[in-house]
């Protein structure tokens, strides 16, 4: 015989301080680890010392029995003496194979039976198993999940493992579904990309190359949110900040799950999908510690409310705990906790959510006396708490081979409570209801719910039971078997059973059927057997109001009727099919999935097949397949197209991409799976779609962002600028953008930003001083900013440099290159003048051949008088111009690498303040400046004949404009804009001319 139990057999559990593998026995332990595993007459025993020292298992025991746990053999012998062992896996299609598996701390191994337990073979793995999940049918097929996030799978029940997938999800893969899947080695899985984002794949087992891997969904999904149920499979995507649920019925296309409109979910949970249809709880905007309870149809697709704010309890492990429990044996019957007005109640329904009502409390207590308890004032409550561990009971029971019985801890009152709780049971499924104890206990069934039994403490669901623990506190461990097998003295025959009319408060239609069931006769002791049926007949009903709920977007009002919903257009089902087609029209009621009726009201409120009606299009909605607004350059974005009224065979679709490139679809079929495009350029563009047939047309618009992140950004402002003088200020950003980037400005000590959708300001400085500027940009998704000091001075004299050719040749053309150099330089020309170091500023150009500009600034203490103060700056300006035009500066860049510096002669301004007081030869002379620069320019620019030069500028714009020459605004001096000074391009051109000419004179 095989010793039943409530859990897959290849679940391994942990609770507390047990792990309790297989179909077997509960043992309690708290300085052990025990691991039980019972079939036929063997019992496997795997029990693991832990050291609370070191915290660790330091050691592991096999124990084998072969005569239902009266004796034990020890099996370390036979699987290495030494070997520490942590799991035991049971195959739950052959449960004479067995797979045990080595502590990781101390080998990664496992060790395979074929004879229930009595012989192993040890093979050694490469990973660290976390968890194993057997083929449904093939006994020899197994997946294995490790420690690093991989995926195994087997064939030859774990001698040998092939990976399968990296970056998978933990427990979010599965093995193929019998009847929907194709290939009975089919894997679905929920794997993680490189760039972090996760996608649903599917792959056969033993060949699953990027080449042979599908993805059923084509775009990315929520990370632990794919779920492959029965004839369904379900996934979560994020659109605009709210949760998009997808779910695939028997494998075809994925189609969106429709809540009510303004249901608004925070948290989905798939309950059950094993009745024809889905069973959803749904945490809605506006609940906190409640869900309500959603039933779909057949698809999945279409969900209505079965039942608001159902109480969730939080269990051992953090997890939300949903008090609904599902009744086993009779399809239909759940119980549930609802809160309302601040109390918590018992519902039941035998209609899968269509009706419910309270419990009826029973008549007496234990002891006789009447229970005065009135409905609604008064009923039973029930605690449905669901135990984390399979081995224990939890507080509410029931058995599939014991259909009608169900026995639940509670309380009698106006609401649920945790005092003064006691045991219940009922024979009828709910109708009528008995106390048992008057304190919680753990009940099982014994013999298919031939007989029962209750232990405050834990154990086990079987004729035998083990009991595991101490005599006394002082006494060593103790394993106590208790035979209950003497109870059933024979088999039971037909003079022992006794049928039982199932019923809903003496309505015998339950489901739409009349059911009866066989029992077995009170005190009589004899055993079911494995070949007992319970249920002798079953009779379909006429079909009356009670077996309709409420159809997708109908609400049932206070007089029982369903009516659209304030946000439900019922017209619009129809508006989408073709001329000549026919839809069907919904009366607002949809029949319980699985309720066997027939005839009665079932034509009246059954939907009615009408005939499309040819309107002009209407309601045209526009949006990508990920609901985002935004698609980062060189992705496909795919487009949707939805009408909400219109012949869909007969409406031609345009589509204008808004980059030139525009599509037409003759009909809206052709569109159902989404339009593709990919954008050359970043930008924000105009996407436009038409639909238009005979009668009219209709038009709607989304503007999409196509953005590239920012690589790199460079702030280009003056090095010294005049108080009140307003100045610009630019950010250069690579990869160059279009209208896809924010500017946030950071200006001296302000607590703000200024937000631009500009790369350059203005702006006027109004103090002395040294100003920081900071320019973050935001593209993308990512930010990126640079910070430039900029001097404010009333006035300031400025002298251009230049340097030996040798510079150039260890110039990298880096912003911490310029700045040790700068440093240098200026150290260089403190040694011919005397002259204040931090009024002698040097800044460094970028590009080649090497530039700089010398800045004297005047004295923070202008008491003297300014005119004084530029007296000083002109005398120290002719200091260094004389020992510059004598070779006089110079510094060591390394040894035996001496640079010159010169003086260039050209000068944005010889002296430059804020006063419109300069001579009409000053003016003049600066004239001649500009003039000459203009046309050394000019000569530079067209003499070249190099061909490829061009070609290599083109392609290397990422040099940098770090510096700008000084900026002088009296009214006799031009204004300089940023545009005026050479772009990255002239300066690489400017670079490639210098090496050009550098290598016709060393020839």
């Amino acid at each position: 015989m095989i010793i039943q139990c409530n859990t897959p057999d290849n679940a391994p559990t942990t609770a507390g301080d047990t792990q309790v593998y297989g179909p077997g026995m509960w043992l309690i332990v708290t300085c052990m680890k025990m691991i039980c595993y019972a079939k036929n007459k063997v019992i496997l025993i795997l029990t693991k010392l832990y050291d609370f020292h070191i915290g660790s298992v330091t050691e592991s025991t096999l124990w084998r029995s072969t005569d239902y746990g009266s004796t034990y053999e020890r099996m370390n012998d036979k699987v290495g003496s030494k070997t520490v062992l942590s799991y035991l896996y049971v195959c739950p299609t052959n449960k004479r194979k067995i797979m045990v598996l080595t502590d990781p701390e101390f080998e990664s191994s496992v060790l395979i039976s074929s004879d229930e337990g009595a012989s192993y073979q040890k093979y050694r793995l490469t990973f660290y198993i976390l968890s194993l999940l057997f083929h449904p049918t093939e006994e020899d097929w197994a997946l294995a999940y490790s420690h690093d996030q991989k995926l195994y799978s087997s064939v030859d029940f774990g001698r040998k493992w092939q990976l399968i997938h990296e970056h998978v999800t933990p427990n979010r893969f599965y093995w193929s579904v019998s009847g929907l899947d194709k290939e009975p080695d089919l894997v679905h899985m929920e794997a993680h990309t490189p760039d972090g984002n996760v996608q649903y794949v599917t792959c056969r087992a033993q060949v699953c190359t990027e080449a042979n891997r599908n993805y059923p969904f084509p775009g990315y999904i929520d990370i632990s949110s794919l779920v492959v149920q029965d004839d369904y499979i379900f996934i979560q995507v994020p659109t605009s900040g709210r949760a998009t649920y997808y779910v695939s019925y028997k494998r075809e296309s994925f189609i969106q799950i429709k809540l009510p409109k303004y249901s608004l979910p925070k948290d989905l949970h798939i309950v059950s999908t094993d009745g024809k249809q889905v069973f959803a709880a749904v945490q809605e905007w506006n609940q906190n510690d409640t869900y309500n309870l959603y039933l779909s149809d057949t698809r999945g697709i279409y969900f209505t409310l079965a039942m608001e704010n159902v109480k969730t309890t939080r269990g051992i492990g953090g997890n939300q705990m949903l008090d609904l429990y599902e009744v086993a044996g009779i399809k239909g019957v759940l119980i549930a906790n609802k809160r309302q007005d601040n109390q918590v109640k018992t519902y039941i329904t035998y209609n899968k959510g269509r009706d419910w009502r309270l419990l009826q409390a029973p008549a007496t207590d234990l002891d006789g006396n009447d229970i005065h308890c009135i409905l609604p004032f008064c009923s039973l409550h029930l605690q449905l708490h669901m135990s984390e561990n399979p081995y224990l009971s939890g507080t509410i029971s029931t058995k599939s081979s014991a259909p009608g019985i169900i026995v639940a801890a509670g309380n009698i009152g106006a609401e649920l409570s945790y005092n003064n709780v006691g045991m219940f049971i009922s024979s009828d499924a709910g109708n009528s209801w008995r106390q048992i104890f008057e304190e919680e206990h753990n009940v099982w069934f014994l013999d298919k719910g031939g007989a029962l039994v209750a232990v405050k403490q834990p154990t086990v669901p079987t004729r035998h039971l083990c009991f595991f623990g101490h005599f006394s506190h002082r006494s060593e461990w103790q394993l106590i078997k208790i035979d209950y097998k003497s109870i059933f003295s024979r088999k039971c025959t037909e003079e022992d059973y006794q049928t039982w009319h199932l019923h809903n408060q003496g309505e015998p239609c339950v489901m739409g059927q009349k059911q009866i069931y066989m029992k077995r006769r009170p005190g009589n002791y004899c055993m079911l057997g494995k070949d007992y049926s319970r249920i002798l007949s079953a009779e379909s009903c006429i079909c009356r109001a009670h077996d309709f709920e409420c159809d997708y977007g109908y609400e049932r009002r206070g007089d029982g009727n369903c009516r659209p919903a304030f946000w439900f257009n019922p017209s619009l089902l129809s508006r989408s099919c073709s001329q000549g087609q026919n839809y069907l029209n919904s009366t607002g009621y949809r029949k319980v999935v699985l309720n066997n009726c027939t005839k009665g009201v079932k034509e009246m409120y059954t939907a009615r097949k009408q005939q499309c009606p040819n309107r002009p299009p209407k309601g045209l909605l526009l949006t990508t397949k990920d609901g985002k607004l935004t698609v980062n350059l060189g992705n496909n974005v795919t487009f949707l197209v939805h009408l909400d009224e219109g012949d869909s065979l007969q409406t031609n679709i345009q589509l204008d991409f808004g980059d030139g490139k525009a599509v037409s679809y003759s009909n809206l079929s052709w569109t159902e799976d989404g339009i593709k495009h990919m954008y050359k350029s970043a930008g924000i563009f105009r996407v436009t779609a038409l639909a238009e047939n005979t009668l009219g047309y209709d038009s709607t618009t989304l503007f999409l962002h196509v953005t590239c992140p920012v690589e790199h950004v460079q702030l280009l402002a003056p090095f010294v600028v005049i108080r009140n003088k307003e100045v610009n200020i630019t950010a250069v950003v690579l990869p160059s953008h279009s209208r896809t980037v924010t500017y946030f400005w950071w200006l001296c000590n302000n607590t703000e930003p200024m937000i631009t959708l500009d790369g350059s300001i203005s702006y006027t400085f109004p103090n002395e001083g040294m100003h920081t500027i900071t320019v973050q940009v935001a593209a993308a998704n990512n930010i990126l900013q640079d910070t430039k000091t900029i001097a404010v001075k009333e006035f300031f004299k400025s002298l251009l440099l230049s340097f030996s050719p040798n510079l150039d040749e260890f110039n990298p053309d880096i912003p911490e290159w310029r700045q040790d150099v700068g440093r240098v330089i200026k150290k260089a020309l403190l040694q011919v003048c005397d002259f204040p170091e931090e009024q002698l500023l040097v800044a460094v150009f970028p590009g080649v051949p090497t530039a700089a500009e010398l800045f004297l600034l005047p004295h923070k203490n202008q008491s003297e008088g300014k005119k004084k103060s530029e007296e000083e700056l002109e005398q120290v300006s002719d200091i260094i111009v004389s020992a510059l035009n004598q070779n006089l500066v110079e510094f060591e860049l390394k040894p035996g690498v001496r640079v010159i510096v010169y003086n260039t002669q050209l000068t944005l301004a010889p002296l430059v303040d804020s006063n419109p007081r300069h001579s009409s030869s000053a003016m003049l002379m600066l004239l001649s400046v500009v003039f000459l620069g203009l046309a050394v320019f000019l000569i530079y620019k067209f003499k070249r004949k190099i061909p490829w030069i061009n070609i290599y500028a083109e392609v290397n714009q990422e040099k940098e404009q770090e510096m700008i020459g000084s900026v002088g605004q009296g009214d006799s001096t031009p204004k300089i804009t940023l545009s005026e000074f050479s772009t990255s391009k002239e300066l690489m051109e400017k670079e490639l001319d210098a090496r050009v000419k550098s290598k016709e004179m060393s020839f």
